[in-house]
């Protein structure tokens, strides 16, 4: 006899032990597969657990991934000077090129690029972190090194990761604008309610990082003008508010070309006369007359408060609010957080507006929903040709149950929400699994047709494709687990995508077996004696040519089907 290698003893004990779990689960469905109330029981304890986790199971959009860069958000007091606001971002700027796996910082005064707001009290530092494969640490975990270093700093600073769609909005988590709708337009009480309104969201669990730069606390000059005053000096309020415009701000005259070179013109009142807000009143403008009538004689400045900026969105006055969802939550979970917190808390009057991602992510209704079901009737429509009846695919459509249970039990046990990425996972499911239902489906319809019972057929069916199903579902699950424990860019999509597709495939396969030959035993047995045509013949004239072999044969046949058609009438001659 031929001397046995190690391979070839591992194959034949790993075939003999396949042999003893075929058996066994030949015998299992035995059991089971004639009693409808165990295949009725699987699916409705599957169905309601699908329900279950799915209320659980946080809602997502378009998953953020560590891209390498994180935006530092400065904001000082209103009032604050530029040079202030300087020296606290240098300082933030030391602090972060301390923390391991930062790369460069660049700091920036007088700007900060999450609300593009302008401001002597405005900030940004762009921190760029090392290449994945160079730094140990994720940008999460850098974010929570710099806000514990640089809690001291008399700033508010808050740190935003890039968009995760670059240009569709100015950074991660969420972005939504505060609206005032009323009639009347008052900043000092839009400051109050903007205020009011992130402090009762500060109040959600779901909520963190929240920063909105509007403020109406700016030191300001206002100008009071006295119209009777005015008048009577016969100087019209329209020059008058031009021509300080132009004293003071500056305006384009003209240019000319002189040494080859062109140079502009510009009228404005010389430094020593504009150097304090007061210098204002000793200023001139020209009245009816022609008569120099000086400021002062009508008009007065008082210091006051008010806005650095007013930002209109849809022409209604607003404030942007920006922050990210804490830890453990979506970003769908913050944006019904929010909901929730300003349907209660605004007053009447103001509303809120979403942008960037938030803006689609809050609009989007079931289309994910919709796209699962034009799916599933696509599905059914071809299976429904191949097997010429409407019955029997409702056995292969079912079967997909435990793979959506398994897909967002997976989801959820890995701390991973239900977005764009699980969804296409689970679409997948739809081929992966309604492939291994059709091996033994379409299996025991050969069997059945070939005279065997119903019951027999499905158990047969089932034994017939035990292997292979398992052979190449756990082969595709063997290739998703890198996917799983992906690290380094991308790696939260490979994570939700792998998970969902495991999770599917590992419930669906193991429990699909078991299901597939029970549903095609409750369906088959419907179909049983059914046609979608009267007279109808189990066997395609082209397969019965085939396996006869046979011109005559082949005649006969479509002899037989032309009387059949005269009969019925269905031919005239």
């Amino acid at each position: 006899p031929k001397r046995k290698t190690p391979v070839n003893i591992f194959i034949d004990w790993f075939n003999k032990g396949f042999n003893r779990t075929t058996n066994g689960y030949t015998k299992f469905l035995h059991l089971i597969i004639n009693r409808k109330v165990v295949t009725y029981g699987i699916l409705l304890v599957f169905g309601f657990a699908i329900v279950g986790v799915n209320k659980i199971l946080p809602a997502g959009f378009i998953p953020n991934e560590d891209q390498g860069q994180i935006y530092a958000i400065i904001q000082t007091p209103p009032g604050t000077t530029l040079e202030r606001t300087n020296e606290i971002s240098r300082k933030l700027q030391l602090l972060a090129k301390q923390v391991e796996g930062v790369s460069s910082v660049t700091s920036l005064a007088g700007y900060e690029i999450l609300t593009e707001g302008r401001g002597s009290n405005a900030g940004t530092c762009l921190i760029n972190l090392k290449d994945w494969s160079d730094r140990k640490h994720s940008v999460k975990e850098v974010i929570k090194e710099l806000e514990e270093k640089c809690k001291d700093l008399p700033a508010n600073i808050e740190y935003f990761e890039p968009p995760a769609v670059p240009g569709y909005g100015t950074s991660d988590g969420f972005s939504l604008r505060l609206l005032d709708k009323s009639s009347d337009v008052d900043y000092q009480e839009f400051d109050k309610i903007n205020a009011d309104f992130v402090e009762e969201l500060k109040k959600r669990k779901e909520l963190t990082g929240l920063f909105s730069f509007y403020s109406a606390k700016y030191p300001q000059y206002e100008i009071l003008i006295d119209n009777n005053l005015a008048m009577q000096k016969g100087v019209s309020l329209g020059a008058a508010m031009e021509n300080l415009n132009i004293m003071v701000g500056s305006t384009y005259e003209q240019g000319f070309i002189r040494f080859n070179n062109f140079y502009k013109v510009y009228t404005q009142a010389g430094p020593e006369f504009r150097k304090q807000p007061s210098d204002i009143l000793n200023m001139f403008v020209k009245n009816d007359h022609g008569e120099m009538v000086p400021y002062s004689a009508f008009m007065k400045i008082k210091k006051t408060q008010g806005p650095n900026e007013i930002a209109r969105y849809n022409l209604y006055t607003s404030s942007l609010i920006n922050g990210t969802p804490a830890k453990g939550y979506s970003s769908g979970d913050a944006i019904n957080a929010i909901k929730e917190v300003a349907a209660q808390k605004l007053p009447r009057g103001y509303d809120i507006a979403w942008e960037g991602l938030s803006y689609d992510e809050a609009r989007r209704g079931n289309e994910a929903l919709y796209i699962f079901l034009v799916v599933i009737f696509f599905v059914y429509l071809i299976l429904s040709a191949q097997y010429e009846s409407f019955i029997l695919p409702l056995a292969v459509i079912l079967s997909i149950v435990p793979g959506i249970f398994g897909s967002l039990m997976f989801l959820k046990a890995m701390g991973l929400g239900n977005d764009v990425y699980a969804q296409v996972g689970i679409i997948m499911l739809v081929g992966l699994l309604g492939k291994n239902a059709v091996l033994i489906v379409e299996f025991a319809v050969q069997k059945h047709n070939q005279g065997m019972s119903v019951l027999k057929a499905a158990i047969e069916g089932a034994r017939a494709r035990f292997r292979p199903i398992l052979m190449t579902s756990f082969a595709f699950i063997a290739g998703l687990i890198p996917l799983v424990i992906a690290t380094g860019p991308g790696a939260v999509g490979n994570h939700t995508i792998g998970a969902s597709a495991l999770g599917g495939m590992l419930f669906g396969t193991i429990f699909g077996v078991i299901l597939v030959p029970g549903l095609y035993y409750i369906f088959g047995t419907l179909q049983e004696g059914r046609h979608l045509i009267k007279g109808e013949d189990e066997v395609p004239l082209s397969e019965d040519y085939v396996e006869s072999h046979s011109d005559a044969a082949l005649s006969k046949r479509i002899q037989s089907i032309i009387n059949m058609m005269k009969q019925n009438k269905l031919l005239y001659v």
